[in-house]
């Protein structure tokens, strides 16, 4: 026993060496004043480490610590007074030499007079067990310079022995664990947990999301129970999800060294640290240790009306295609954050129509409360002589990156309301349905606007009487993806119309595989096999999509493999073609269809040689080991010959997560009378119809007709253009990203990153009957911006690194059909146009006096232009090639 005893005596020795066996955080002795250096200095670059590449700043300053009092009942219990002397300001990277922004410059130039003395007033820090009780400056003190007091003084906060905790200190409420050693404590800061109050928000979907880590760590030296080295470094690495050659790193460190000690003020007297702090100074009031939000003032930034002006030329229609409308867009949209209501309205009451739907994309993407308000006064629902505005409005907040309830109870005023065009109240409604998946994504789903939208969509669709308003719930549905609508959406696919029924199908078809049930299945399974009553083809293979897309079973394949040579010719097609694109790119379904393929009544040569001119094909657009691009198109023709369906589809993934880039569906019906063939089973009575639906982003549109009836078609037909239709145009802020950052050191650091388009989707339907040829034609042009802004202020001087990449692109493709013969002839193309690439990257540090070093570099490379593959015959993907330009490198003042 007495073994033991000595054993676990060593142990708790070891333990806790070098430290005072009473103590349990730093403590300092009677008398005596401490004299340390002190340093801490920040660096931005893209993630490469190099510092030469880097921009930052250092403030470097000697520091008097003192012990003012202790608590008789308890050595734990300390009253410290922090001094920081001799302040400086200079360059990380002592290669600026002559461009240093700092050279010739005195501290009281670079920081200012009051800012100065600020810092080098006295701060006083109360700990208790080591940890902060009372952080104590002087009132009125700038915001910025009590952050970097608050940043010294919670490097004096810490334990001596191993364990981990929360502790409050300037990063907020952070969990810690401590690593105690002989001499030394490694302090590791979970800077993720930290609860700070911060400004911030993010683009929910991971695809566009920004992806970020951070770590702290912090090293304490320690002899006699004080520091005597203390190195801490805390770094911010971010990089955007799908592209990863955007990224940014800040990496900011302290640095504490004791020098010597020297005979200091004596131990003042008394029981209680509030009256010890009164005798120092009664000026003194007690401030959060946690660091306080502050922002630089702008000297010379122009107004938002002089913004406007200056930027208006580059959102002029014809100028839309190139990157610097995009560009100009990003830019303005940061400066209508900080508008107020009045200045907003004022630059839309005096805008031509011409720049006007650009100016309502970039008001309604800000996304403040004094845009949104000013915005909903300038437009007049009531009216219908503004349609593309209101449109251009709904869009804008069907792509919002984080959108509040706020607006979706807007949207549902609105809703509610008079509005002038049938068009816009539908499209009204299909945003709501977007507006909420977003918020319920964001944990919204409980909000009261939220819960009265679901209520008003699902309530409308079962209380719909006109083909018109159930149409418009099932595409607010489709948006919305309610799991309480399945039901509805089960009625309608099965027993409704045709139309209503595709409608309500493919909206299942969007539906994540836990919601594609057995139930849901078996009405599936119904429609394809019509065991209840005859269905459309769109209907029955979107169904059948459905089920080979979810797990699907061994019995469900077995059955819609044996039905291939029972089905309308076309179909049968379509549907061989299914089974062989769910092979070739070895989809999730492909094992299981493997197993029937087996069985020689499932596959055989009479199912598998079926002709028809229907297809469905699946390739990569790009691929790496993290990410890819594919594309699918799939379409349907009608017996004679005439385009049923055709189905364009682009996906983004990275890992698990997926984003359903673009669909561009060209659907036709009932116009077998044009040219005196049979219509199929279950087409016999259907209207003359053609028409464009899409969705953007995850968000469907509202879709577009081309003609609706014989008489519509033959007037159309006797007056086409050919000019296609436009399905959705403008401009769109895709990646929103912003994060205010606290550092450890007391600096704020931002981190901005924006991603804009201007996107135009078109789409046309060709019919001759003089030739007995039909062509659809699709066209996607996109430009591309992608900025970043990082930023570390002390309000005094900023260092800020900001990256730009951006494209120029177009997707077309192209369908043609002769049917004066069968089997008839079909040419496809899908084309993507050669496009640049180009990158830009802007260094920078500049004081608040405006003197300032800039260092910039541009790269540029040609993306080639390539044709893909739509068959199985041809199924090599797309090269991507890049033709290199010269690169650009500047440096110099500004």
């Amino acid at each position: 026993m007495i073994l033991l005893a000595v054993l676990f005596l060593c142990f708790i020795s070891s333990y806790s060496a070098s430290v005072k066996g009473h103590t349990t955080g730093l403590s300092l002795n009677n008398d005596r004043l401490y004299k340390l250096t002190y340093s801490t200095e920040v660096l931005l670059d893209r993630g490469k480490g190099k510092l030469q590449d880097s921009v930052g700043y250092r403030i470097s300053s000697n520091v008097d610590v003192a012990l003012l009092w202790r608590n008789p009942d308890g050595d734990d219990d300390q009253l410290i007074q922090i001094t920081m002397k001799d302040v400086n300001v200079e360059n990380v990277n002592q290669q600026r030499g002559e461009k240093s922004i700092f050279k010739g410059k005195s501290p009281p130039k670079i920081m200012g007079k009051e800012n100065l003395e600020a810092l080098q007033r006295p701060m006083l820090l109360h700990l208790i067990h080591g940890k902060v009780k009372e952080f104590y400056s002087y009132q009125k003190e700038p915001v910025a310079i009590e952050n970097i007091k608050r940043g010294l003084a919670s490097l004096f906060q810490t334990q001596l022995s191993s364990g981990t905790t929360n502790e409050i200190d300037i990063s907020g409420n952070c969990k810690v664990t401590y690593q105690a050693h002989q001499g030394k404590v490694i302090k590791i800061k979970a800077l993720d947990s930290c609860k700070i109050a911060r400004s911030g928000f993010t683009t929910p979907n991971q695809v566009l999301g920004v992806s970020s880590k951070a770590t702290s760590v912090t090293t304490y030296k320690i002899e006699d129970s004080f520091v005597i080295a203390v190195l801490a470094e805390e770094t911010h690495a971010f990089g955007l999800n799908f592209l990863q050659t955007i990224t940014g790193k800040i990496v900011s460190k302290q640095k504490l060294e004791l020098k010597t000690t020297e005979a200091g003020p004596r131990l003042m007297s008394g029981k209680q640290a509030a009256t010890i702090i009164k005798a120092v100074d009664s000026k003194y009031t007690a401030i959060p240790i946690v660091g306080q939000v502050f922002q630089s003032q702008c000297k010379g930034c122009p107004s938002i009306l002089e913004h406007w002006q200056s930027i208006r030329k580059y959102l002029q229609p014809d100028s839309l295609s190139k990157a610097e409308a995009v560009r100009n867009f990003l830019a303005f949209i940061q400066h209508l954050r900080t508008a107020k209501k009045e200045e907003i309205l004022q630059i839309l009451k005096m805008e031509s129509k011409e720049v006007l739907p650009q100016l309502v994309d970039a008001v309604t993407s800000a996304q403040t409360s004094d845009s949104l308000e000013a915005i909903l006064d300038f437009l007049d629902f009531k009216s219908d002589s503004s349609i593309i505005l209101q449109e251009r409005f709904l869009y804008a907040c069907g792509f919002a990156s984080h959108p509040d309830e706020e607006l979706l109870r807007a949207l549902i005023s609105k809703f509610k309301g008079s509005i002038g065009s049938s068009d816009i109240r539908e499209t009204v409604m299909i945003i709501i349905g977007t507006l909420v998946r977003k918020l319920c994504q964001n944990e919204g789903c409980k909000l009261k606007a939220v819960v009265e939208a679901k209520k008003l969509i699902l309530g409308g669709l079962e209380k719909a009487e006109k083909k018109e308003d159930t149409r418009m719930y099932l595409l607010a549905l489709k948006n919305a993806l309610l799991p309480e609508g399945i039901p509805s959406l089960l009625k309608y696919a099965e027993a409704g119309e045709g139309p209503i029924s595709h409608l309500a199908t493919t909206t299942l078809q969007r539906y994540d595989l836990p919601f594609i049930t057995d139930e849901v299945k078996k009405t599936l399974n119904r429609i394809y096999h019509q065991n209840r009553k005859v269905h459309e083809k769109t209907v029955r293979t979107t169904a059948a999509a459905i089920i080979l897309n979810n797990n699907p079973s061994y019995m469900e394949v077995k059955n819609i493999l044996l039905s291939i040579g029972e089905l309308p010719q076309e179909m049968n097609k379509y549907m061989l073609a299914v089974v062989q694109d769910i092979l070739r790119f070895e989809m999730p379904a492909s094992k299981i269809v493997r197993r029937v393929l087996k069985e020689m009544v499932a596959h055989n040569y009479d199912r598998f040689s079926r002709s028809g001119s229907s297809s469905a094909y699946t390739g990569y657009i790009e691929r790496s080991p993290h990410s890819a691009s594919t594309y699918s198109l799939d379409i349907l023709y009608s017996g004679s010959g005439i385009l049923r369906r055709s189905n364009l589809n682009v996906f983004q993934y990275i890992g698990k997560a997926g984003l359903h880039g673009s669909q561009v569906v060209i659907e036709a019906q009932g116009l077998e009378a044009l040219i005196a063939a049979t219509p199929d089973e279950g087409e016999e009575n259907l209207d003359s119809y053609a028409g464009m639906s899409a969705i953007l982003f995850d968000v469907q549109l509202r879709p577009v007709t081309f003609f609706n009836g014989y008489s519509d078609l033959m007037s159309k037909m006797l007056s086409a253009s050919g000019d296609p239709i436009s399905v959705v145009k403008g401009l769109i802020l895709l990646i929103d990203h912003s994060q205010e950052l606290q550092l450890q050191s007391g600096l704020k650091a931002n981190i901005e990153v924006q991603g804009g388009l201007a996107i135009d989707i078109s789409g046309a339907m060709e019919f001759s009957l003089w030739y007995r040829e039909s062509k659809t034609r699709v066209k996607n042009r996109v430009t591309v911006v992608i900025t970043t802004d990082i930023t570390v202020d002390s309000s005094f001087v900023k260092a800020g690194l900001e990256t730009s990449t951006e494209t120029e692109g177009g997707l077309e493709f192209i369908s043609t059909v002769q049917f004066s013969q069968y089997p008839f002839l079909v040419c496809m193309q899908m084309d993507k146009d050669e496009a640049p690439f180009r990158q830009f990257e802007k260094k920078y540090e500049r004081l608040s006096t405006g003197r300032g070093y800039v260092s910039q570099k541009r790269k540029e490379s040609v993306l080639a232009g390539c044709e893909f593959p739509l068959h199985q015959e041809n199924s090599e993907m797309c090269k991507v090639v890049f033709a290199p330009q010269p690169d650009s490198t500047s440096s110099g003042w500004f």
